[in-house]
């Protein structure tokens, strides 16, 4: 076994790897010692084929698989024993790739191309200026806060007419001139939409003070002018609104009002749990808790974005684009267009630098992540993840049992793991960058987003 690494610059080399017979041989003579004892072949008993028969049958593609384990063992080893960094995966290199003959070879070399990763330096300064927004809390934003709770938890109310705000669900049928159901037209079963979405006046007037079992007859073009609007109502395609005949009867079936929920102890319970919070004020009090946690979220998510941004600028990173963009295309089995990749190729580039300043800040200040941390930040999602569907108040057996459901899928735990390196991340760049407090109202920090 012979490796050799010959660089073409300073981000790109050639792997050559030769496999002598003494590498290989006594590895594909135990295989097909394996594979003959589980072999089966009419006029033979199980294991007892010849084994000249089965290697004469099978000896190639049992050769070939041996190879390409051990061209993968081997590549593997030397990359790591040599120290060599690389990016993506070593790709077969199209100029020194050679066609084996593999009944008669028994020396076999393949060449390899393989992306160097980058050496470069941090040089993150307390001159680095980054500000921290301090968003300030106001009564607007505590009042639409409450009033997303009270959407959230409100309901639908059937109602007996119809007085301009309600829902309504009826049947539509297509009429003539004469307000007869034309043969074969468009007819729509259990149609819904807010009386509000009407948008010439007479017809929105037409339905005032209707009940249920009374019919308007309607021009539906001028009632919905919108062809989205249009085309989920009659549940036609957006290219038959333009030409139908406009003419429809809509039998009124149910008509409901949404009714938002109060800010009684109800919704407090159905939020927070029984008796958590008794009343208005108490109500008001973890609403400014939960705005406070918000508004700090956002401006922990700008601080990281500055950060990331500042060193993205700062520190030079060059890569072996071309060898990366043909990795792209080896790992996505030329499903990919050159186009395609071309097109997201600066995305990639730009999430790969940030992981190779990631791993570096981690390497360089010895950066660990330990299991309990691991199980609380798992925990803490779980909660995260009820909440979403309304559950705020949890039973802890069914809270340990997501936890623990979480930790054993491995892709799941890789995330959590790769969260949790870049929070500390970002917490040593706080702590070794400079940071300028400012307050600012939510409506300027919003606006950052635009400049």
């Amino acid at each position: 076994m012979n490796i050799t690494k010959e660089n073409t610059d300073d981000l790109n080399a050639v792997l050559k790897v030769r496999i002598e017979q003494d590498d290989y041989e006594q590895r594909v003579e135990n295989s097909l010692k394996e594979y003959r004892k589980n072999v089966r072949m009419p006029g033979f008993r199980p294991g007892k084929v010849p084994a000249g028969l089965v290697k004469k049958l099978y000896g190639k593609s049992i050769l070939v698989d041996e190879i390409n384990k051990i061209l993968s063992e081997s590549v593997s080893k030397y990359l790591t024993d040599e120290k060599i960094k690389i990016l993506g995966e070593p790709i077969p290199n199209e100029k020194n790739s050679k066609e084996i003959d593999w009944d008669n070879q028994t020396t076999f070399e393949f060449a390899f191309d393989i992306g160097l990763a980058p050496d470069f330096e941090l040089n993150i300064t307390g001159k680095d200026n980054i500000p921290i927004y301090e968003i300030q809390i106001n009564n607007q934003i505590i009042s639409e806060t409450k009033e997303n709770y009270a959407r959230r938890f409100g309901k639908m109310l059937t109602v007996g007419e119809i007085e301009g705000k309600e829902i309504v669900k009826g049947d539509f049928q297509q009429i003539d001139k004469d307000g007869n159901v034309v043969e074969g037209g468009i007819s729509v079963e259990s149609s819904s939409f807010s009386v509000e979405m009407v948008k010439d006046k007479d017809i929105l007037n037409s339905f005032l003070g209707k009940k249920v079992d009374e019919a308007i007859i309607l021009d539906v073009r001028k009632a919905f002018p919108n062809e989205n609007e249009l085309t989920s109502i009659l549940k036609i395609p957006k290219e038959q609104t333009s030409v139908i005949a406009p003419d429809f009867r809509f039998t009124i079936r149910e008509i409901s009002v949404f009714q938002k929920a109060g800010f009684n102890k109800e919704l407090f319970d159905m939020i927070y749990g029984k008796d958590n919070v008794k009343d208005e004020a108490a109500f008001h009090e973890k609403i400014t808790e939960e705005v406070k946690i918000r508004l700090d979220q956002n401006s922990e998510y700008r601080f990281k974005l500055d950060a990331k941004n500042l060193l993205m600028k700062k520190i030079k990173i060059d890569l072996p684009s071309e060898f990366l963009k043909k990795w792209i295309a080896v790992i996505n089995k030329e499903e990919v267009t050159r186009e395609q990749i071309e097109k997201e190729f600066p995305k990639f580039e730009s999430d790969l630098k940030w992981q190779l300043i990631q791993d570096k800040i981690i390497k360089d200040h010895g950066i660990k992540v330990e299991e309990n941390e691991v199980k609380a930040f798992a925990r803490s999602y779980a909660l995260f993840q009820f909440r979403q569907y309304g559950l705020m108040d949890v039973p802890e057996d069914q809270l340990v049992n997501y936890t623990n459901s979480l930790l054993k899928n491995e892709d799941e735990k890789k995330k959590i793991l790769d969260k949790l390196y870049e929070e500390k991340v970002f917490t040593h760049l706080r702590e070794h960058l400079k940071t300028d407090a400012k307050k600012i109202t939510l409506e300027k920090f919003n606006k950052l987003y635009n400049e």
